[in-house]
């Protein structure tokens, strides 16, 4: 009798192991397609946050654009009235000093022409991304990178600052 508890007991407990490693087989199964879910959500995430990003920047962009050209039709008119202006005044009173004014107002108004209309903002990207790969040195934060541990502290002072009035 004792032996027939014995192989009872031996064949429920190993059904129990069986059963157990089958319902473990299939936890690891799901947390590990889980886990995938979760990579390809954090991925997608990312490349959503890179696109806005990069929205973000295009707009502000055209913006700078879009203003480069509307001070340029107000600074255009000044320039012309000043030109016409200050040339009437040099023939008629026979200075030609009057004219001098007119150089740096030309650098200003060819300036906001080539940011408008010109090439000025392809030419700072090829220098932005020469500076990028040649003078990385140059792009160093004071201190180094921010990390966390530096904003926390600073988020407890600041804290601290408010609690304490």
């Amino acid at each position: 009798m004792n032996i027939e508890l014995s192989v009872v007991l031996d064949t429920a407990f190993a059904s129990q192991v069986k059963m157990g490693f089958i319902f473990s087989k299939s936890m690891n199964e799901n947390m590990k397609s889980q886990q995938e879910f979760m990579l390809m959500n954090a991925r997608l995430q990312l490349e959503r946050q890179l696109m806005m990003q990069n929205e973000m920047r295009e707009r502000q962009m055209a913006m700078q654009i879009a203003w480069s050209r509307e001070f340029l039709k107000y600074f255009g008119t000044f320039f012309g009235i000043a030109a016409v202006s200050l040339t009437a005044g040099a023939i008629k009173k026979k200075k030609p000093a009057f004219l001098l004014p007119i150089v740096p107002l030309g650098f200003v108004l060819t300036y906001q022409y080539d940011m408008g209309y010109g090439t000025l903002i392809q030419r700072m990207k090829g220098e932005a991304e020469n500076i990028l790969e040649t003078e990385k040195s140059k792009l160093q934060l004071p201190k180094g990178m921010i990390t966390f541990e530096n904003l926390e502290k600073a988020r407890r002072e600041q804290s601290k600052f408010f609690i304490d009035k």
